[in-house]
C-alpha cells in the first residue's frame, strides 16, 4: 500500500508571541477508496494538538475549508475514521490563502485571503498571553495567571464532549437542540413554520427548572460494566442534581461525545483506539 502524500499550503497558522513564527499547514491526501476523516474530507493539519485531538482545516469542496477539532488516531490509516467535534465556522467557511492567526492583543481569528473574517475569539485586550488545547479536547486562551479567559467548550456547534455544559437561556447551545427550564428539547426548522417546531421533548423529574446539563463519564462496576455515558442535570438555585443514563459500556469511554446529528437523531460516540461505538 501506498504512503499518503503529503503536500504544503499557504493555508497557516500564525502565533504572534515574544517570538513571531509560521507554521505551514499540511495537506493530507488519504489510502484511495478510504477516507480517514468524516464526511469524506481532506484535510490541513494545523499545529495545535494534544492527542487524540489535533486542529485541522478541512474541505469537502475544493477551496472550501472549515475549522475543526479532530478526534481519533492521525497516524493509525484504519478504521474508526476521525471525527470533527468543533467547528466554529461552520456555514461561513474560508478559501485558500485564508489565515489563523493568534494576534499581538490576544484575539485568535480565522481570516479569508481578501480580509474577511470568518471568526474570531472576540478575545482581544483581555490579558490573553497564550493559546494550548488540552487533552479533554478544550482548546484555550489563558492570562498571566493561567486563568482562562476563552474555552471552545462553551461554544459548542452539534457535539457535547464529556465534561461540556448546555445551560438554559443561554446564547450558546447545540444547533437545534435547546436546554429550556422544564426539558431538552430539539427542534426542526421549515421553510412553511416562522417558528421552529418541537419534535422531541426530554422532559425533567424535576420539580424546578433546570439550570444547566453535564455530559459525564463516571466509572461504575455494575454488572462489568466500566463506566457510565449520562447527562447530569442541575437544577436552578438548588444543589438538586439528577442524571439520565444513556449508556453503559464495558471499556474505557472517558473519551465519547453527544451529537445531534444532520438528519435529526441524537447519537453517543466512543473513541477507544481498538472500538468504535455508536
Amino acid at each position: 500500500m501506498n504512503s499518503p502524500t503529503v503536500t504544503m499550503s499557504l493555508l497557516s497558522l500564525i502565533i504572534f508571541s515574544n517570538i513571531c513564527f509560521i507554521a505551514q499547514a499540511q495537506g493530507y491526501k488519504p489510502f484511495p477508496n478510504y477516507s480517514l476523516a468524516e464526511y469524506d474530507a481532506t484535510y490541513r493539519v494545523l499545529n495545535v494538538s494534544n492527542y487524540p485531538f489535533q486542529l485541522c482545516l478541512y474541505n469537502t469542496i475544493p477551496n472550501t475549508f472549515t475549522l475543526g477539532l479532530q478526534m481519533g488516531n492521525f497516524f493509525k490509516y484504519s478504521k474508526p475514521p476521525l471525527h470533527w467535534v468543533w467547528e466554529p465556522n461552520r456555514g461561513n467557511p474560508v478559501g485558500e490563502n485564508a489565515t489563523l492567526a493568534f494576534e499581538t492583543d490576544g484575539n485568535l481569528v480565522l481570516v479569508d485571503a481578501d480580509g474577511r473574517v470568518a471568526w474570531q475569539t472576540n478575545t482581544e485586550n483581555k490579558g490573553v498571553v497564550g493559546l494550548k488545547l488540552l487533552p479533554t479536547s478544550k482548546m484555550v486562551l489563558y492570562n498571566s495567571k493561567a486563568n482562562f479567559i476563552w474555552q471552545s467548550v462553551d461554544y459548542p456547534t452539534d457535539t457535547l464532549l464529556v465534561g461540556q455544559s448546555l445551560k438554559v437561556r443561554s446564547k450558546h447551545k447545540l444547533i437545534s437542540l435547546v436546554l429550556e427550564p422544564k426539558g431538552l428539547v430539539m427542534y426542526y426548522k421549515s421553510k412553511n413554520s416562522p417558528k421552529p417546531l418541537p419534535y422531541l421533548n426530554m422532559k425533567s423529574d424535576m420539580t424546578g427548572s433546570w439550570d444547566h446539563m453535564t455530559l459525564n463519564c463516571t466509572p461504575d462496576t455494575y454488572e462489568g460494566h466500566a463506566y457510565d455515558i449520562n447527562l447530569h442535570q442541575v437544577q436552578a438555585n438548588s444543589s438538586y442534581a439528577t442524571k439520565f443514563l444513556l449508556a453503559r459500556p464495558k471499556y474505557n469511554s472517558i473519551l465519547s461525545f453527544f451529537r445531534l446529528e444532520i438528519d435529526g437523531n441524537l447519537r453517543i460516540y466512543i473513541y477507544y483506539d481498538d472500538v468504535n461505538v455508536s
